[in-house]
């Protein structure tokens, strides 16, 4: 697992989302994601959207994913 493909894995299940992803040991990731989607949720149900994309590989393949989970307007 590398970054770009869990960046490509998040991008295919949030399409309209902006993502970028980075971890160097192939198993810690940190990601920042800015949709419209996440308007009026609160960051655990954003979170849940973004775990959504990736499926059985969290805790598996992806040890661990940090998220920073933005609108566009809170992107500033």
């Amino acid at each position: 697992m590398d970054a770009d493909l869990v960046r490509q894995l998040i991008a295919a299940g949030m399409p309209e989302a902006q993502v970028s992803v980075h971890g160097e040991d192939g198993v810690h990731f940190e990601a920042q994601v800015v949709s419209a989607a996440f308007r009026g949720k609160l960051p655990l149900a954003r979170h849940r959207m973004v775990y959504a994309t990736l499926g059985e590989r969290m805790g598996g393949a992806i040890h661990a994913l940090s998220l920073r989970t933005l609108t566009p307007e809170e992107v500033g």
